[in-house]
């Protein structure tokens, strides 16, 4: 049981603290770390238990844990640093810049909010990440004209890829795997689960920048890492510039989002794996032809596992209104040979891809390995109402696979999909979308992308999607506009 002698000298501690403003916040929040409690164990299943027998109950596991808050200490009058671990509802408060050191992470039960126009920014010597772990939320709820910006803690001029982690969202979302994993990184978080509504929070009006880490091969912090993060999640308005890694990565789960944005980043930009089946519409990516990874960078990449099994859920995520602009804006751009694919689609994933454009790549769309290509074949994997441009090969195949390059550019073909290849992008008539430092990825007036959009394909027929007229990722309305940022590495933070 809680020692309740103890909570009250605790408390009377805490408040005599209170009353002394000239302490440390660090001694505040040492105090704050003492507090014990009893708290739900993952996977508790009597929301009501306080304590449990060890032995006559173990189907109600509890266990005794400090009520953990952050560590704070203040490096200036305006900045506030943070590291450690809270289970207590914390705010970054608009009024300070904090600083993330190291590991941060949001426990089971906490919420971290973030108000409207916080400056957080990563420590770059301990690589400072944000971790939400499964039942913790994050509130990061920004505004167009007052949106939350997540970057480096290097000054202007100085910023560069991976100078800190990202952030990490952990569910309790299915995947498609036989335990639960630890998500990849280095964090100490796992995720998965079954409530396909689970809730980790908001991010809305969020930029994330210079962050995305690859600690070790296969194992990287991405901008935007998400495992098992549930549809009750909101996914909205966000900007990752200059990651390390991917842009985006989602690692099962059921979680939607809409207008999203990959500037710049070294990877791939939106990468899905382990069975996530959620919905995405309103995206678009810009890439700088000089930089890549040695992976192989791709607008897309796809898989159902690492090692295609037939495992369930399958990755079946649900795409549409994509803008991809690739690192070729024409016939005579030098780029890095490390970009490959604007879709690379394998490993037995079910990706569904409508109303969307996808310009300037060495191959645009890639179906690789016969498992994916039964996918095609069957119609679980969709490929529908879609523009390819500028493109060396527009659909190609491994040579070692059933389909050769003909069966499945005919396949890309199919009478009433209405898929398109452009040879160059300039027949797309977009405004400036190769442009890296100031981008206009508007259609102009007589632009084949204003029209073309079919939403009566039976994955679209659902109330998640906006029926629109266009397609790529913009008809007569700049979302980007008043909130997202072309030149974070010289802006004054």
């Amino acid at each position: 049981m809680v020692d309740v002698t103890l909570r009250q000298q605790n408390e009377r501690t805490k408040m005599d603290l209170i009353k002394k403003p000239l302490l440390s916040l660090l001694v505040l929040g040492a105090v704050a770390v003492a507090l014990p409690s009893c708290k739900k164990k993952e996977g508790c299943t009597d929301p009501t238990a306080t304590n449990y027998d060890a032995d006559a109950d173990k189907d109600c596991c509890c266990e005794y844990a400090s009520i953990a808050s952050f560590t704070v200490s203040a490096l200036d009058a305006n900045t506030n640093q943070v590291e450690g671990t809270t289970a207590e509802n914390f705010t970054f408060t608009s009024d300070k810049k904090w600083v993330l050191k190291g590991f941060v992470y949001v426990d089971a039960g906490a919420t971290l909010t973030v108000q409207p126009g916080t400056i957080v920014k990563g420590d770059k010597p301990t690589k400072g990440t944000l971790i939400v772990r499964r039942g913790g939320k994050l509130i990061a709820d920004g505004t167009a004209s007052q949106p939350i910006v997540f970057t480096s803690n290097q000054p202007a001029g100085s910023r560069d890829y991976g100078d800190w982690g990202g952030i990490i969202l952990c569910g309790r979302a299915p995947h498609n795997q036989p335990s639960d994993p630890v998500i990849e990184g280095g964090p100490d978080a796992q995720y998965g689960g079954s409530d396909a509504n689970d809730n980790s929070g908001i991010l809305r009006y969020v930029r994330i920048e210079f962050c995305g880490i690859a600690f070790q091969p296969n194992q990287e912090i991405n901008g935007l890492t998400m495992g098992g993060v549930g549809r009750g999640t909101t996914l909205d308005n966000i900007q990752i510039s200059y990651s390390g890694d991917d842009s985006y990565e989602w690692f099962g789960g059921t979680v939607n989002a809409k207008h999203l944005i990959a500037f710049r980043g070294w990877d791939d930009d939106f990468d899905q794996d382990f069975g996530w089946q959620g919905k995405a519409q309103f995206a678009v990516s810009l890439r700088d032809p000089n930089v890549a990874d040695q992976s192989s960078s791709n607008g897309f990449e796809c898989d159902n596992d690492a090692a295609g099994n037939a495992a369930s859920p399958y990755s079946q995520g649900t795409w549409s209104n994509v803008s991809i602009f690739g690192p070729k804006a024409d016939g005579g751009t030098t780029f890095n040979d490390q970009y490959k694919r604007a879709l690379h689609l394998r490993r037995n994933t079910q990706t569904r891809v409508f109303n969307s454009l996808f310009a300037g790549y060495p191959t645009g769309l890639y179906i690789d390995g016969n498992s994916t290509q039964a996918n095609a074949t069957n119609g679980d994997l969709m490929f529908r109402g879609n523009v390819l441009s500028g493109m060396s090969t527009a659909v190609g195949v491994p040579a070692d696979q059933t389909w050769d390059a003909t069966a499945a550019t005919d396949w890309f073909n199919t009478s009433g999909w209405n898929n398109t290849i452009y040879t160059n992008n300039s027949d797309l008539q977009v405004t400036d979308g190769f442009n890296l430092t100031s981008p206009n990825f508007m259609p102009m007036g007589g632009s084949p992308l204003l029209s073309g959009a079919d939403f009566s394909w039976s994955p679209l027929m659902d109330s998640f999607f906006e029926s629109v007229t266009f397609r790529g990722a913009f008809g007569s309305t700049d979302w980007t506009s008043g909130w997202a940022n072309w030149d974070p590495q010289n802006t004054a933070y």
